[in-house]
């Protein structure tokens, strides 16, 4: 059979532990699949959807942060600092995270806080957009 073990470790939680068909992960520069037996690897994890189709074809949607991922020997590991479940978004609060992004963008700070603002600008997008779904 054409599966593969995946691990979806998160900083408070193991998001996914099994196997899997295909794995679709956000980088910088788009999206990566992998699927069995794919050449062993290692990548950034940026923030984004991440997708996981399992055995039975049941699809497993997320929203994760950055971290890293890598494949070797047929088994996959993704190391990320957050990933949450749809049905965890509270839609609410992403948007006044948004909004508040949005507001620290537009003050004047230093590199570092401008990175961070950015950073907490992209989570927030990406929960509305994966909240959203999940809500209609």
């Amino acid at each position: 059979m054409n599966t593969f073990s995946l691990k979806v470790i998160a900083c408070d939680k193991i998001f996914y532990d099994g196997r899997c068909k295909q794995v679709i992960l956000p980088l910088s520069d788009g999206q990566k699949a992998l699927q069995a037996h794919h050449e062993n690897m290692a990548f950034a994890v940026e923030i984004g959807e991440i997708q996981i189709e399992e055995e039975d074809g049941n699809q497993i949607i997320g929203v994760c942060g950055t971290g890293f991922a890598q494949i070797i020997n047929n088994r996959a590991t993704v190391i990320v600092d957050t990933c949450e479940y749809p049905e965890e978004i509270d839609v609410r609060r992403a948007e006044e995270a948004k909004i508040r992004a949005e507001e620290q963008l537009r003050q004047k700070q230093s590199i570092q806080e401008y990175y961070r603002s950015k950073a907490s600008l992209a989570r927030a997008m990406e929960r509305l957009k994966v909240g959203s779904k999940n809500k209609i």
